[in-house]
């Protein structure tokens, strides 16, 4: 049938009440199994798609979620949040949802209360977890359902992650027992819950293996090509032979101060990172790296905030698995 019909259409045409249509539709409420066949029957022969902003209204939803990106990302963080968003789109369509995404950084939320506040959302995703985590304090104070990718010392928040800290001290006790004698660290923004775990993961394996780290192996909030190519040359001069680095950026900016220094990987120095991406498949040498899902990511804190939305219980941590992939920069 190329004419619409209407939930009034199928409730005159069965003798039945509007309310009776709803319920079949939704699935939610008490009918009576015959009721139900009858009404669903009628609407597969007549092709019925209910009005969402009328199933909205009825279930007093919006049928909206937010997936909220911080404002400061850089280019080398976008596969990541393409990833989680794919993710995220496969679990919500099929639940009739969509998407919106609200930007944010970390003083600026204008954008998430605007959709919070207005009721245009019935939860939202935080793709990112800060050590001092405004939107979070905000989502809680709002009372909006919310799930965190990332993690979070607040154990009220359902939180979605990658197994990061294991991950980090398996791959750090790998070179460790691989021969690497002195390892230095390189990471990012220190408020980023990420960089503290990274760290963390880092110096357990030196514990777990009885070995005293040195802290001034330890250099953070270094995301710049400026401060990383005076890193390389103090690791040279403290004759380093290991260097790990937090993500896939960091790494680009290694291999290319070598380059220029002229040091050789991994005959100089050995290189690996925490994180993998196809920023590093063409890189040369091949780099030791983790790999994670970042789609399956994204597709479970999805699950979580739609069983939360639904009123069922949700674990407050949900991690997901990693691969460690030895290739020829720590060789």
């Amino acid at each position: 049938m190329d004419e619409k019909i209407t939930i009034d259409d199928i409730a005159e045409a069965l003798g039945v009440s509007k309310t009776t249509v709803s319920r079949a539709v939704s699935g939610k409420g008490r009918i009576s199994e015959v009721t139900r066949a009858r009404v669903l029957d009628y609407i597969e022969k007549h092709n019925y798609n209910p009005n969402p902003l009328a199933r909205g209204l009825a279930e007093n939803k919006t049928y909206n979620i937010a997936v909220v990106w911080p404002e400061d990302y850089e280019a080398v963080d976008l596969p990541f949040f393409q990833r989680c968003i794919m993710g995220v789109n496969r679990v919500v369509a099929e639940q009739g949802y969509d998407i919106i995404i609200s930007m944010v950084n970390d003083d600026n939320l204008t954008n998430l209360k605007r959709v919070v506040e207005h009721k245009k959302v019935d939860g939202v995703i935080l793709t990112r977890t800060l050590v001092n985590d405004k939107p979070a304090d905000y989502l809680k104070s709002s009372g909006m359902p919310f799930v965190a990718i990332g993690s979070s010392d607040d154990d009220s928040i359902v939180q979605v992650d990658n197994n990061n800290l294991e991950a980090c001290r398996e791959l750090t006790s790998i070179l460790i027992s691989k021969g690497s004698k002195k390892i230095a660290i390189i990471g990012g923004n220190s408020n980023h819950v990420i960089t503290r775990t990274r760290l963390r993961g880092y110096t357990e394996a030196f514990k777990n293996d009885n070995i005293n780290y040195d802290p001034e192996l330890v250099f953070l909030d270094s995301d710049d090509s400026i401060k990383i190519t005076g890193i390389i040359e103090e690791l040279v001069a403290k004759k380093v032979d290991t260097v790990i680095c937090m993500d896939d950026e960091i790494v680009g900016q290694v291999l290319t101060s070598c380059r220029r220094k002229h040091i050789r990987i991994p005959e100089d120095i050995k290189v690996a990172s925490f994180y993998n991406s196809t920023i590093l498949d063409n890189m040369m040498p091949s780099v030791t790296s983790l790999n994670f899902d970042d789609t399956n990511l994204g597709a479970v804190a999805a699950k979580a905030l739609m069983n939360i939305i639904d009123g069922k219980n949700v674990r407050k941590r949900i991690e997901s698995s990693y691969e460690i992939v030895l290739k020829d920069s720590t060789k």
